[in-house]
């Protein structure tokens, strides 16, 4: 079946193209013609109207939606999260664990793998174990019950039941260096976060393989003058990529505007860190066994009022860093799916370009998901 969607704002790295089309076959962009074309006759014509045409967002750490954790260990949540995140614009997700006991981790695994098999809404290509290999000094919203010590073998038997491809970690842990290089020697990407390393921390575990940094500023050492800490090696170093929460609650608007000015777009990577309490209305809830509140759309945990995770919405979070920091959507849509997509080997993803896969998102002026594309069908329209 061939797709036309025409009279595009088309936005991907480097291109930004105002009534422009989309050609599809299958699950294939076959071609992009620029504004005035002579278009190609089609099974199906979808008219954009002039809005913005992006790639898929690629959420990479995500815990929940709808009501819904990924810790449930249910296929009935998995489904729920990944339809909300589909109605962000996100296409591609990875679920998200908290520091939970082996048991309740394999679970989880298990009902991911359930859900790999019939992938009807956002894809899942793989997990993101955030924990429990963390610093107990650095929990945050993570349960401190279940911390523990680096272990590849648990990792490795997870990873058997359903494929890991993110670990978040505190590389200043007894063991983290062997566990980094065991990880990326087997192809899974390795991140620091709930963490209280020095620079020179960093530094052995980016030797050893460390490629991310799990929710920028957050539950990390943070910058000083006489110790630049986690927070301080994200901004000096040019290869490291980080998560980043666009809320402007987990980093407030002066420091997103520091970080996209003083870091390549390059090396960053908008997540939402959205939990169950995403898409529902305020009031209480619980993360990992952990009681929280929501407030005016904020979570937090109702013991020490910690930040616990947001309710952001994909999309809202490209629109605050476009308004605050002015910078061209072709330049941060790199954010929001292509750093992703290398970064992880996910192959045809991220750009709207012939022989990538027709995954793609259409949004208003306003950044609101009007129609979402996966695999070249058309799945959700507002």
């Amino acid at each position: 079946m061939k797709t036309l969607i025409k009279n595009a704002r088309i936005i991907s790295p480097g291109i930004d193209l105002p009534g422009a089309a989309v050609e599809i076959e299958g699950k294939t962009i076959t071609a992009v013609y620029p504004a005035g074309s002579e278009l190609p006759a089609a099974d199906k014509v979808v008219d954009a109207e002039g809005r913005m045409l992006l790639p898929g967002f690629i959420d990479i750490h995500s815990h929940g939606a709808g009501g819904c954790d990924t810790c449930d260990a249910k296929l009935e949540s998995l489904r729920t999260i990944a339809e909300c995140k589909m109605k962000e614009g996100v296409t591609s997700w990875l679920p998200t664990t908290l520091t939970l006991s082996p048991k309740v981790l394999e679970d989880v695994c298990a009902s991911v793998a359930e859900y790999m098999k019939n992938q009807e809404f956002a894809k899942t290509p793989g997990i993101h174990l955030e924990g429990p290999f963390i610093n107990p000094k650095c929990c945050g919203a993570q349960n401190p019950a279940f911390v523990r010590q680096p272990d590849y073998d648990e990792v490795a038997n997870l990873n058997s039941i359903a494929k890991v491809l993110l670990v978040s970690l505190a590389p200043e842990m007894p063991g983290a260096v062997e566990f980094i290089e065991k990880a990326t020697a087997s192809g899974i990407r390795c991140s620091a976060g709930h963490s209280a390393a020095t620079h020179a921390d960093f530094n052995k575990a980016k030797s050893a393989g460390l490629v991310h940094l799990t929710h920028y500023c957050n539950q990390m050492s943070p910058l000083h003058h006489r110790e630049i800490g986690l927070v301080g090696s994200g901004l000096l170093d040019r290869e490291i990529k980080i998560e980043i929460i666009c809320d402007t609650i987990h980093l407030c608007a002066d420091m997103l505007k520091t970080v996209f000015k003083n870091k390549e777009t390059d090396q960053m990577m908008m997540i939402t860190d959205s939990l169950a309490c995403s898409w529902m209305p305020d009031g209480p809830g619980d993360l990992g066994g952990l009681p929280i509140i929501v407030k005016d759309g904020v979570a937090r945990l109702q013991e020490s009022g910690a930040l616990a995770g947001s309710t952001l919405k994909y999309a809202h979070g490209l629109k605050n860093v476009h308004r605050l920091t002015g910078k061209p959507l072709s330049d941060l849509v790199k954010s929001t799916s292509w750093n992703q997509a290398q970064s992880l080997g996910l192959e045809g993803l991220g750009k709207i370009a012939p022989g990538f896969t027709a995954d793609m998102v259409l949004l208003d002026d306003d950044f609101n998901t009007c129609k979402v594309f996966i695999d070249g069908v058309e799945k959700y329209s507002a």
